[in-house]
């Protein structure tokens, strides 16, 4: 391990990411340390569940799986791994990883990471799963005592590279500026091949490769700032534009914070230093807020679902057909769903030539605190319909039996009332106290905008032939950055793409509320909308239930762009 550089890693963005990932990034290159993301709000649903039918359940069971081809690997190349595959069960997942380790004949110190698991003792009746978003110091602890292998619950993603990070360079807890350059290392890496080319929205501007892009890794300097690559002859790419739209990636206002440190996104400087490297420097930090984020899933019913297709001809009077025939339907059983949604889409064209592109898709949506309801009512309905309803009836699949739905929360403890635990190699538990500032979250001043570019012909085009975009999920709630190439661009972006036309192109935002924030260093706004998700990813309440095509939408919609642009 050099003394100016680590090397960290990434070779998984969710649980169910590339499997050879592990492998392909231990013989790929020099590593210092190699992370793992298995965990999002929806994980946390699952694993709930799998908790449910076994206690001794609650991991990332492939994790277990890709070390048992690639510890050996990594304890002979002097690799680290840290990954949060321990979700709600991380002193479990350590026992199986030890157990792994005797079974293949090594020798591995294997530690831990706890304390995030708030379910226990009533706090939040009702909860499934409870969990406080720790951050790194508690790996840092599992590796200043020798650990080969740190597995954590629930802690921030990006807590996978600042436990690291403060473990080699010696960090205080007040080194803000270098904490919240490894945070916005670790957001960069959190979700794998999105740094590297993988959704990115301009690749059709690149000549690259992309069918299997490379895992990221950054090398990391004491200063906190680093670059962002792969190794070499991997594929997909690393520039400015990769970089940019995964720092948008579901994130706010200009203050990123976490349970380390909050990390000025405002201040962030990206600069293309070579083929495949982006230095990521001039980060500001400040100190983290006095609450800790906890991540809350209930189990918020059942739903089902059926999907009527629509041929042809008369498609609005189809559709209306069909929901008065189920309404009425529906209330003549003693057990209507409690709440009933429709969706039309429009997918249909004129003069069609294939029925399929000749045809639009009704999709109905029941939810219910009773399986019964939306499960045998809704196919009764629906099926009953089959010889008595619109020409051409039929629908893309028979309704199945009901699913369990969650619904996620944020909620907010005092840091005080969370003991971080690290269980070290030797099974010594050591507290994990944080003795530093705080600082309450609050918004920045609004930047000044560039002045606005002088009048010239235009060109009605999409937003896309100028800009990229990348869209995600906070619980309910869904963010849109937007980017640009250059000066100009930016300084029309920044005057045009305001929240009142954000809401026109995008109709579904309308009601909602719409924040925009201004990041002039990347040249990029960021939109949050507030409730387009429903009760958050589980409860599906809208077809994209992540928000991740929001972007791509907005960068289809036309606007009347200046010519010198395009």
């Amino acid at each position: 391990m050099s003394g100016d550089v680590l090397r960290v890693g990434n070779a998984s963005g969710f649980y169910g990411d590339r499997f050879d990932a592990l492998r392909e990034m231990l013989e790929g290159g020099p590593l210092d340390v190699l992370t793992g993301d298995y965990l999002a709000e929806l994980t946390m649903l699952i694993l709930g569940r799998d908790r449910l039918k076994d206690p001794a359940r609650g991991y990332a069971r492939t994790f277990l799986r890709q070390l048992e081809e690639t510890l050996g690997l990594a304890l002979d190349r002097g690799v680290r791994i840290v990954a949060n595959a321990g979700g709600l069960n991380p002193a479990g997942l350590a026992d199986a990883v030890r157990e792994l380790a005797v079974r293949l004949g090594l020798h591995a110190r294997v530690a831990h990471v706890e304390g995030d698991d708030l379910a226990p003792g009533g706090r939040f009746p009702g909860a499934l799963t409870a969990n406080a978003y720790l951050g790194g110091a508690g790996i840092t602890a599992c590796l200043a005592a020798g650990a080969d292998i740190v597995v954590t619950g629930r802690v921030t993603d990006a807590a996978l590279v600042t436990g690291p990070a403060a473990w080699h360079f010696g960090w205080a807890q007040d080194a803000y500026d270098r904490l919240a350059g490894a945070v916005v290392a670790g957001h960069l890496l959190e979700c794998g091949t999105q740094a590297t080319g993988g959704n990115y929205s301009r690749f059709t501007a690149r000549a690259s490769d992309l069918r299997r892009p490379g895992f990221p890794l950054a090398e990391l300097h004491e200063d906190g700032s680093c670059v962002i690559t792969k190794h070499p002859g991997t594929g997909g790419f690393v520039d400015v534009g990769t970089v940019t739209e995964q720092l948008l990636y579901e994130t706010g206002g200009a203050r990123y914070a976490g349970p380390d440190v909050t990390a000025r996104l405002d201040t962030v400087r990206l600069t293309q230093e070579a083929p495949d490297r982006v230095r990521v420097d001039g980060v500001r930090g400040e100190a983290p807020p006095p609450t800790l984020k906890a991540g809350l899933n209930r189990l918020g019913g059942f739903r089902n679902e059926v999907v009527f297709v629509l041929t042809g001809l008369d498609i609005e009077a189809k559709a209306a057909l069909v929901r008065d025939q189920m309404d009425d339907a529906f209330a003549r059983t003693k057990s209507r769903p409690a709440q009933v949604t429709w969706e039309l889409a429009r997918t249909d064209r004129p003069d069609a030539e294939t029925q399929e592109t000749a045809s639009a898709l009704l999709r109905l949506v029941v939810r219910d605190a009773d399986a019964d309801t939306v499960g045998r009512t809704l196919s009764s309905a629906a099926i009953e319909l089959a010889l008595g309803s619109y020409p051409g009836f039929h629908v893309t699949a028979p309704p199945g039996k009901a699913d369990p739905y969650g619904v996620f929360e944020a909620a907010y403890v005092d840091r005080a009332d969370v003991e971080q635990v690290a269980v070290l190699p030797d099974g010594e538990r050591q507290l994990i106290t944080y003795h530093g500032a705080t600082r309450p979250l609050a918004d920045v001043d609004a930047p000044p905008l560039p002045p606005p570019p002088p009048p010239g012909p235009t060109r009605r085009v999409p937003l896309g032939a100028v800009a990229g975009a990348r869209s995600g999920d906070k619980g309910g709630d869904a963010n849109v950055g937007v980017w640009v190439d250059g000066d100009d661009a930016w300084a029309w972006l920044a005057h045009e793409l305001t929240v009142e036309r954000f809401r026109e192109l995008l109709p579904e935002t309308r009601p909602l509320t719409v924040v925009r924030h201004v990041l002039p260093n990347l040249r990029a706004l960021n939109f949050t909308v507030t409730g387009l998700l429903g009760q958050g990813v589980a409860s599906r309440h809208r077809f994209d239930p992540q928000a991740k095509g929001l972007g791509e939408w907005l960068r289809s919609r036309h606007l009347d762009i200046p010519e010198v642009l395009l």
